[in-house]
C-alpha cells in the first residue's frame, strides 16, 4: 500500500522529516511517534500528495502510495486511494453543512444517489457524530469537527488512512468513538497514525492498544526506529521522553522508574505510593485575591443559537481555572465572551479585558516573524521577547515566518505572544493542543506561574492529568450551563461531574485518587523525574 525508499522532505527553512526507507502493507496500522516540530505532519502532508505541490520542500528518494507516486501527482490523483484527516480539522472541511460535507467524497467518485444517505448516516455513526448530521459545520467545535473529518474520510473505505492527531480536541467518549471507528476499518484499509494522546487512544490495555508497529521520528526528523511498537517502546522509550515524547502510561513508567510492568506490577505500585507518601499534598484551598471577571446571568450564543444561558463565574487574581465539558458543551464560546470577542444576549460581564489565546492559533498571528510575533504591540522589552522564545524554545526559529512553524510551535507561540502582554487576566483555549510532553509541560508551566504571580488565568482542557497536576480550580460546563465547581481533587471523585464533563479519570490519576495519595504532588515528582532525564541525557 506504501512504499518508500530513502524519502527526504526539506522545508524552506531546512526543517524536514527522514530519510524514510518503510513499506506499510495493506491492513496494517502504524504508529507515527515523535515529539512537535520532528515533521510527522510534513510526511503525512506528503503521502496525501499536498507535499511539494501545495507546501513548498524539496523532496528526494521516492514513494509510492497504491501505486501512484503522490509527489508528482498532486492531490486529487492521490485522493482516490487516501482518507485524510488533518491536523486542524477547520482546514479540512469546507461545504456549510455536516452531511452534505460527508456526502462530497461519494459525489466526486459517482455513487449512484440512492447509495449516499446511507453511507454518510454509516460514517457519521461510526465517528460518534450521528447527531451532527443536519448542522451547520460552521457551528460546530473543533472536536465535533475531528468527528466529522473522521466521517469525510472513512464514507469511501479508502485503502489507506492518514489520521494527523485525530483525537487532539476530543472529549473522551469522542476518543473512544475515534478508536473504535479505525479499529473497524476493514481487514486490508492500511492505516498512518500520528497521536500524542496514547494513553487515550491505547485505553485500559495500555501499549497493547496501540498498533502494533511504530515508526519513532527524533526531533531532527530522522528515524530512530521502526519496529513492533512493544520493542521500539522498550528498547527507546527513555529516549523518547527526552525528546518531549508522551509516552503509554506503562512505557512512561518504566521509563522514569526503570520498572516494568505498569500498574499491573507491584513492584511500579509500591514505587507510586512511595513517591506519593514524600510528594507535597494537594492544596485543597489555596489563598487568592480579589475577583478580576465577574460574569452573572451570562447568555452567549454561536451560530444563531444560545449555547450558554444564566452562567454565574468568579475568577480571581491568583487562580487557574480549568474549564471543562463534552465536545459542545461551549468552552470556547464562553472564552470568547469573556475576552469580549462575543456580545453575551443577556447578563453582565465585569472586569477588565483578558488576552485569549485561540483553539487555533493561526487565527492570531498578525507578525511576519517568530521574534516580532511575540513582540507585537510592545513599546520595548526584547529581553522579554528573547526570555519567552527562550522558554518556549522558539529561538532557532525567531526570524522565521509564524506560518512556516509546526502546529505544535504555532501553539507555543501564541502562549508566548500573549504572555509578553501581562495583561491582568489570561485565557487559553486547549493550551495543550497538539503539543507533545515537554511542551505541554512548557505551556502549563508557564500559565501556573502567571496564576502564582497574580493573574487571573481560565484555560479549556480534555485533558483531566493536566487539569488534576495545575488547576485550582473546575468549572464544568454542561446543559447550557454552569453544572458544577469544583477542586481537581474532587471533580477525579465525583463520578457525576466526570460524565457532565464528558471525561475518564486516566489510569495514573485514578491509582493515585484510590490510595489517597496526592494527586497533584506525586504528578509534579514524575514531572521532575521526566526532567531530570532530559537534563542527564
Amino acid at each position: 500500500m506504501l512504499v518508500a525508499e530513502e524519502l527526504e522532505v526539506v522545508l524552506p527553512g531546512g526543517d524536514g522529516v527522514g530519510p524514510l526507507t518503510a513499506n506499510v502493507a495493506p491492513g496494517e496500522h502504524v504508529l507515527v511517534l515523535g515529539p512537535s516540530g520532528c515533521g510527522k505532519t510534513t510526511l503525512l502532508r506528503t503521502l496525501a500528495g499536498a507535499v511539494p505541490q501545495h507546501v513548498r520542500a524539496r523532496v528526494t528518494g521516492s514513494v509510492l502510495v497504491a501505486g501512484t507516486d503522490p509527489v508528482t501527482a498532486g492531490v486529487a490523483a492521490v485522493s482516490e486511494h487516501v482518507g485524510t484527516v488533518a491536523q486542524d480539522p477547520v482546514s479540512g472541511v469546507c461545504l456549510p453543512l455536516v452531511a452534505d460535507e460527508v456526502a462530497l467524497p461519494l459525489e466526486n467518485r459517482a455513487v449512484p444517489p440512492e447509495r449516499i444517505g446511507p453511507a454518510v448516516d454509516g460514517a457519521l455513526a461510526a465517528a460518534g457524530a450521528a447527531h451532527l448530521r443536519e448542522r451547520a459545520s460552521g457551528e460546530l467545535s473543533g472536536g465535533e469537527l475531528q468527528r466529522v473529518a473522521l466521517a469525510a474520510a472513512t464514507v469511501t473505505d479508502p485503502p489507506l488512512l492518514l489520521l494527523d492527531e485525530p483525537t487532539s480536541m476530543l472529549d473522551a467518549p469522542g476518543v473512544a468513538s475515534v478508536r473504535d471507528a479505525v479499529a473497524r476499518v476493514g481487514p486490508r484499509v492500511a492505516v498512518v497514525l500520528v497521536e500524542h494522546r496514547l494513553d487515550e487512544w491505547a485505553g485500559e490495555a495500555g501499549s497493547a492498544g496501540l498498533p502494533a508497529r511504530t515508526i519513532a521520528l527524533a526531533r531532527s526528523g530522522r528515524v530512530l526506529a521502526d519496529g513492533p511498537t512493544a520493542a521500539v517502546l522498550a528498547t527507546h522509550g527513555r529516549e523518547l521522553l527526552r525528546q518531549g515524547c508522551w509516552l503509554p502510561l506503562d512505557a512512561e513508567l518504566e521509563a522514569l522508574l526503570g520498572l516494568p510492568g505498569g500498574l499491573a506490577s507491584d513492584a511500579v505500585r509500591g514505587a507510586l505510593r512511595a513517591l506519593g507518601r514524600e510528594a507535597e499534598p494537594d492544596r485543597v484551598a489555596r489563598t487568592v485575591g480579589e475577583v478580576v471577571l465577574r460574569a452573572r446571568g451570562l447568555a452567549v450564543a454561536a451560530g444563531g443559537r444560545t449555547v450558554l444561558a444564566g452562567v454565574d463565574l468568579d475568577l480571581r487574581a491568583g487562580e487557574l481555572v480549568a474549564v471543562v465539558g463534552a465536545n459542545g458543551a461551549g468552552k470556547s464560546t464562553l472564552l470568547a465572551a469573556l475576552a469580549g470577542l462575543e456580545p453575551p444576549v443577556a447578563g453582565r460581564l465585569d472586569g477588565p479585558r483578558p488576552g485569549l489565546v485561540f483553539q487555533d492559533p493561526e487565527h492570531q498571528l498578525v507578525a511576519a516573524t517568530v521574534r516580532e510575533e511575540v513582540g507585537f504591540g510592545l513599546a520595548a522589552g526584547e529581553a522579554r521577547v528573547t526570555d519567552l522564545l527562550t522558554r518556549f524554545d522558539l529561538l532557532d526559529w525567531a526570524d522565521r515566518s509564524p506560518y512556516a512553524l509546526s502546529g505544535g510551535q504555532k501553539r507555543r507561540l501564541s502562549l508566548a505572544a500573549m504572555l509578553a502582554h501581562d495583561r491582568p487576566a489570561l485565557l487559553a483555549d486547549e493550551p495543550g493542543y497538539g503539543l507533545d510532553r515537554t511542551a505541554t509541560t512548557t505551556a502549563m508551566r508557564a500559565l501556573r506561574a502567571a496564576a502564582d504571580g497574580g493573574l487571573t488565568v481560565a484555560l479549556t482542557s480534555h485533558d483531566l492529568r493536566a487539569v488534576a497536576a495545575w488547576a485550582d480550580r473546575v468549572v464544568v460546563l454542561a446543559d447550557g450551563g454552569v453544572a458544577a465547581d469544583l477542586t481537581p481533587e474532587q471533580l477525579v471523585r465525583d463520578p457525576a461531574a466526570l460524565r457532565a464533563a464528558g471525561m475518564s479519570v486516566p489510569p495514573l490519576v485514578a491509582f493515585l485518587a484510590e490510595h489517597d495519595l496526592p494527586v497533584r504532588g506525586t504528578l509534579a515528582v514524575l514531572e521532575s523525574l521526566a526532567s531530570d532525564v532530559a537534563v542527564a541525557a
